[in-house]
């Protein structure tokens, strides 16, 4: 099973990146390359990086399994404000030269939100901005992640990801990043996870699925809500979850926790911990803890 999780960045980049993927039994994980929330980056450090590939090479860490995901700013779909709009380019084009730098080859990318235009244009304005930006990778393939179709949003539908997928011309730079919950919010039944894989293979076909966001969901089916759970503690439930995550046909596939944090107590926000070596336990011991929540407290408040 290739499972981590979302990880920090932070002051030693990579490096801090893979120490903390390997705090939590992890053999892949997902960064952002700076605040997913603003523009401010700093260089790449390249010592730290190369100590970043010797530190996975000795823990067998496939680079080519680790996922860079792209700040929630960029929305390639509207185009109301050119500046803006060739901001969102540019700087997703900065974005891939860094991960670039850093030897990774997949960014996960939300599609954009019409906010005020046409659905229609809007798909057509991250098709035009996706043939842009691929001109300026090498071999960084941009992962379009489907959403939960929360306010206007692109890319809830398989047939919008597949329009897209089918207008990009270096198609071999393009492919999918599946999340569980966005699934489920949007109206895709992860209980019947074969017959949601056939339909994709059929429409779009498994080959572009190159990563999956592994999250139950605090929704039910079809609201459109995009909010995130622990495994086994949200309406997907953990025996669907171990099914998709042991899914023959997608085996190679990085599977990425993005799931909550624990805080001390139910209402506590300033004390919080990560649940991803526990999640990760369970879903490789194919076994549900029903303590999870009270084991990951007791964990960290040693």
């Amino acid at each position: 099973m290739i499972i981590g999780s979302h990880v920090s960045f932070g002051k030693d980049g990579l490096l801090g990146s893979v120490k903390e993927a390997l705090s939590y039994d992890a053999n892949t994980f997902m960064f952002y390359t700076g605040a997913p929330q603003n523009t401010i980056r700093k260089p790449i450090n390249n010592t730290k990086t190369k100590e970043a590939w010797q530190l996975m090479e000795d823990n067998k860490i496939d680079i080519n399994n680790v996922i860079c995901h792209a700040p929630y700013i960029i929305n390639l779909a509207n185009n109301l404000d050119d500046e803006k709009y060739n901001f969102s380019i540019n700087f997703l084009i900065q974005e891939i030269t860094r991960c670039e730098e850093m030897h990774v080859k997949y960014i996960v990318l939300h599609p954009g939100s019409s906010v005020g235009i046409e659905r229609n244009i809007a798909i057509n304005n991250i098709i035009n901005a996706l043939n842009i930006v691929l001109t300026h990778s090498k071999n960084c393939t941009v992962l379009l992640e489907t959403m939960a179709g929360k306010g206007t949003e692109i890319g809830c539908t398989l047939e919008e990801i597949k329009y897209i997928i089918d207008n990009i011309t270096k198609k071999e730079l393009i492919g999918v990043c599946l999340d569980t919950c966005h699934l489920n919010d949007a109206g895709y039944d992860m209980h019947n996870f074969d017959i949601f894989l056939a339909n994709f293979d059929n429409l779009i076909g498994i080959k572009y699925i190159k990563c999956i966001h592994i999250n139950d969901s605090k929704n039910e089916f079809n609201t459109h809500k995009d909010r995130h759970a622990n495994i086994g503690y949200g309406y997907i439930g953990f025996d669907t979850i171990l099914n998709i995550v042991n899914n023959s046909k997608l085996l190679n596939i990085p599977k990425i926790l993005e799931t909550p944090y624990i805080g001390e107590n139910n209402e506590d926000k300033t004390r919080i911990y990560p649940p991803y070596k526990f999640e990760i336990a369970m879903l490789k011991s194919s076994q549900f803890n029903p303590n999870l929540l009270n084991d990951i407290r007791k964990y960290y408040q040693k």
